[in-house]
Parts: C-alpha cells; structure tokens; sequence
C-alpha cells in the first residue's frame, strides 16, 4: 500500500473506534482481517498511525477545530510524520487517498497547534482529569501528561530459572538490545523509527523457550519490591496472567510457595501455559470461582501482592484509547473495587509479614488517597518507606517519588522512563 491509502485506511479505523466505541486492536484487527490485501508492514503502519492518534488526540483534535477522523488523521500526518502541508495534499487527491483537502483542512494544517492552548490539551488527557494530575504532580502536571503521549518501548525481564541477563542481551542483540533502567533482569528495545513495525519477540526461540517475558520495567520493580526470599509464603491475589508471579518465582528460585488467584478466571486462563513455559514450580493457582481457598492461608503469608484493579493510566502510552474511554463513574468503580480487594488481601498477612499494594496508575484516588484511607481503617498495619524496602532487594539509590512522597513510590515515563506504576509497601505488626 502507498502512504495515500495507509491514511485513508487509518481513517477507516478511528471512524469504527469513534462510532461504535470500540478498543482499537480490535478495530484494526477487524481492518486487517476484511482487507486480506493488506501485508504485515501496511498493517503495522496503520496500526502506528492510529495509535499515535489516540496517544495525541486532544493536540491534534484542537489544531484542526474538529475531532473527526479525518481531521485526526491529517493533523497527525504533518504534526507527527512530518508531511508537508503541500505532500499532504498531493497524497490525498491520489489512487485510494483519503480525498481532496478542503481550505478550512489546509489553514488549519498551516498554522499548526495553538501554543496557548489549555492544559489538558498541552498533556492531551481528557479535561475531568487534570485536576488529578495537578493534584499528584502540581506545576508538572502537563509535562507528566505529555510523556504519556508518545510511544513506549518493549521492556522483557530474564527470566533467571532458566538464562542470565547477559546471555539475553547476547541472543537478542540484532534488535540492539539494552539493559532496562532500575529493574535488574530487565532488557530494552527502543522505540522504531516511524511506520516501522516493533520486532515480534514472542516468536523468538528464546521466548518459546521461556527464558524471557515481555514486562515494563516498572512492573518488574513492583514484583521485586516485595522483597520475597526463597522457601516464603507468598499470596498474589490479582494474578491476571501471571506477570509478576513469574517475577516473583524467579526472585524466589522456585522454592516456597505461591498462592495465584484472581476474581477474573478469563485474566487468569493464561498463566497455566506461561508457568510451564517458564519452568516454574512452586506456584498454586486458585481456580477464579473458588475464593474460599483464600481463607485457608488466612494469616500466614509472608507476603501478600495486591496488584489492584485500576484505570491503567500509566500505561496510556501503550493503549492510549483507553485514557478516552475512562469516565468518571468507571474511576469510582474501580475505587470499590480496590477497597475490595485490600479488605480481601489483609487478613492473609501474617504478623511481621508485607502486604504491598501496586497499581498501573498516576492518579491519586486510585493509589495515596487508598492507602491512606486503609492505614486508618486497619491500624495493624504501617508503611515502609519504599527507599528503605528499595535498598533491600534492588541495586542503586532509589529514585525520587514523581509524587514527592517519601513514603510510596511513583514511577512515570516522564521521570524514570518507565510506564507510570504506584507501590506502597505495608507491614503488619508482630
């Protein structure tokens, strides 16, 4: 396919996102599958162009004075792709073009972004939500929205029950893969330039072989910041698919035990296969429907995981449709939820054991303001101050908190070139 149709058909996604709501792997997965023409290359480019798009929606909607996705898509091909006004025009009038620009299209294009424009458009969140940033992160709150909006890189984690950091680096050094900020198992692949697609790394023989998993280093800080040590009990009661059991596994060099259940059996339908990838043995999943399995280690965990339900804001990077479709009513919802699932972890905790409450989350409601209201209602336990719990079971000092706390630990892209994650460490008295 020419750049022309690669446009046209990135309008033809945004307009199935847009009008029927939906998340945009799935819209491009349905394009993809409807036009059999399409090779892996042409997907991949719209798939960047689109996901660009949502990443700076709020941006490219206010140069053009329309959200349309005809209007998204040509902002995003001068502002993001670096076309010309002039290409831009030649490229649409072309065989399978998205059509002739009109004199509204071409002077909005012309005079670009607005340099005053609001700060939620700046930080391209929606406007419900800044006071959220602004609350989290003051004066830097635009600068914290606008790290969010560009792409992530692939982090993976080594998984060292069956291969080293170092061996993972060799094997996957025609990617020009690196060593991963803070997290020490963790391996990065940068960002590829323009349309280009990001290496498929599960097809990787080592992948297959289960010496890796693919993992954001900040998700990987989180499962080593509890600290676990081999031969302990360990509960991780919002398992999903099993990311950072396998983390947790590996710390523990598959001795002791770990108890995995999640609310969600389909989140959780994974793991099985990716523990037995992984060669990991010391974990117990606890069917989805059989919670009451939980009472059973009812106050014997050294550790216990909370890997919270939550708005996934810190990973808008990566599915930046998402930041669209949150509302105010599914953030509250989400906050129930939380409550829930502390009130369910905390009697697992056995006395002078850890309970570490983690989500993939900036906003406050979701992660200082949960704490604080748990410490009040459960005076048995108290926080760890995360540089303290960091220098047991990481390398280097500890960062800064993008929160200014010193008693929690927030990471972000815009300050630690992670995705945005929250951990707060809490210990029951003995």
């Amino acid at each position: 396919m020419h750049l022309s149709g690669r446009l046209a058909a990135a309008i033809e996604v945004i307009v199935d996102v847009t009008d029927r709501h939906r998340p945009v792997n799935g819209a491009l997965s349905d394009w993809g599958k409807a036009h059999r023409f399409a090779g892996s290359s042409d997907r991949a480019a719209i798939g960047n162009i689109v996901y660009d798009i949502m990443r700076q929606r709020a941006l490219l909607a206010a140069m053009m004075g329309s959200d349309t996705p005809r209007a998204l898509v040509l902002a995003c091909a001068v502002r993001l792709m670096n076309i010309t006004v002039e290409e831009l025009a030649e490229l649409c009038v072309s065989k399978h073009g998205p059509g002739e620009l009109t004199p509204a299209e071409t002077e909005a294009l012309s005079s670009g972004a607005s340099a005053d424009a609001s700060p939620d458009i700046q930080a391209n969140i929606p406007d419900w939500l800044m006071p959220s940033f602004k609350k989290a992160f003051g004066g830097e709150a635009v600068r914290q929205g606008e790290a969010l909006s560009v792409r992530a890189p692939v982090d993976i984690r080594a998984n060292l029950l069956k291969t080293t950091r170092d061996k993972l680096l060799g094997q996957l050094s025609k990617f020009d893969a690196m060593e991963a900020p803070f997290a020490p198992d963790a391996i990065r692949i940068e960002v590829p330039e323009g349309l280009k697609r990001t290496p498929n790394l599960e097809a990787e023989p080592s992948f297959q072989r289960g010496a890796f998993e693919i993992q954001d280093a900040a998700s990987q800080i989180a499962a080593r910041m509890c600290a676990v040590e081999a031969g302990q009990q360990v509960a991780d009661i919002c398992a999903g698919a099993g990311g950072k059991t396998l983390a947790l596994a590996s710390a523990m060099g598959n001795k002791g035990q770990i108890h995995a259940w999640d609310a969600d059996k389909n989140r959780l339908k994974p793991i099985i296969a990716r523990l037995n990838r992984a060669g990991v043995h010391n974990v117990q999943v606890i069917p989805a429907d059989e919670p009451e399995k939980l009472d059973d280690i009812a106050g014997r965990m050294d550790r216990v995981l909370v890997d919270a339900p939550c708005s996934g804001s810190g990973s808008w990077r990566r599915k930046p449709d998402a930041k669209w479709r949150l509302t105010p009513e599914s953030l509250i919802n989400r906050g129930d939820d939380q409550r829930a699932v502390l009130a369910r972890a905390a009697p697992l905790v056995k006395p002078g054991g850890r309970l570490v409450y983690v989500t993939c989350s900036l906003l406050p409601e979701e992660n200082t303001d949960q704490i604080d209201a748990f410490l009040t209602s459960n005076t048995e336990f108290s926080i760890l101050p995360y540089a303290d719990v960091w220098r047991e079971c990481l390398p280097g000092d500890p960062p800064a908190s993008s929160d200014g706390s010193t008693d929690t630990l927030l990471l972000s892209p815009a300050d630690h070139n992670v995705d945005g994650f929250f951990i707060a460490v809490m210990q029951r008295q003995g």
